[in-house]
């Protein structure tokens, strides 16, 4: 089985991906962590995608293409993989898909988590974290116990991400829908698309994919 999980930062693609992994033994793809592995590796494709990097140019999709051709043929996913992170496209999801018919694989869903964009920025830019410990907290749905300490470790330094600030997380937002737009007719025409709430919670999203992934509703 394999899929694509579409939605912006913050919607929870990591968090259900990684439900999905443990329930159906899938294996999550995030193309940003496979680039930084080859890079690490040293292999062919990850030595040419450094020397684009460090010229300051965007990797071409045909090396992301080959280097997910490699990673859909290693052992762990035989089972078959969730694809975060690409593709942004249409050419990228016209390129993957002619990448997986030469190796007979094909996708079997393509599932986007529907976000609120008002509120997912009130979701991310609430966030912030105990600087000695990590635990995560929220200005509405998560604060400290008592007021400026942190429940786990007594810690009272609190930071936030830069990225996270209101301003930034709608543009993010705005720069996701555009992207995505595409792709939506693009799969909603071979009949794979399907959507969930994703402002939902998380035990109920996760069985709205759950019921996609054993139904095909």
């Amino acid at each position: 089985m394999n899929l694509i999980l579409l939605g912006p930062p913050g919607a929870g693609k990591g968090t259900q991906a990684k439900r999905l992994e443990e329930r159906f033994g899938l294996v999550q793809i995030s193309t940003g962590d496979m680039l930084r592995a080859e890079v690490k590796s040293g292999s062919a494709i990850g030595l040419e995608a450094k020397a684009i990097m460090e010229r300051g140019e965007l990797i071409p999709d045909s090396v992301i293409t080959a280097m997910l051709a490699a990673r859909v043929e290693q052992p762990d996913a035989a089972r078959g993989f969730i694809l975060d992170g690409f593709p942004r496209t249409t050419p990228q999801a016209e390129a993957l898909d002619v990448m997986l018919a030469g190796k007979g694989l094909v996708l079997d869903h393509v599932i986007e988590l529907q976000v609120d964009d008002a509120k997912m920025v009130e979701r991310i830019s609430g966030r912030y974290t105990c600087a000695k410990c990590g635990e995560g907290y929220h200005d509405t749905f998560k604060q400290p116990k008592t007021a400026g300490v942190c429940d786990v470790c007594g810690g009272t330094e609190f930071t936030r991400r830069a990225d996270d600030k209101a301003e930034t997380v709608g543009a993010r937002l705005a720069a996701y829908h555009r992207q995505t737009a595409p792709l939506l007719p693009y799969y909603e025409a071979q009949n794979k698309l399907r959507s969930v709430d994703g402002m939902a919670e998380m035990s109920a999203v996760t069985s709205d994919l759950e019921r996609i992934l054993t139904s095909g509703a």
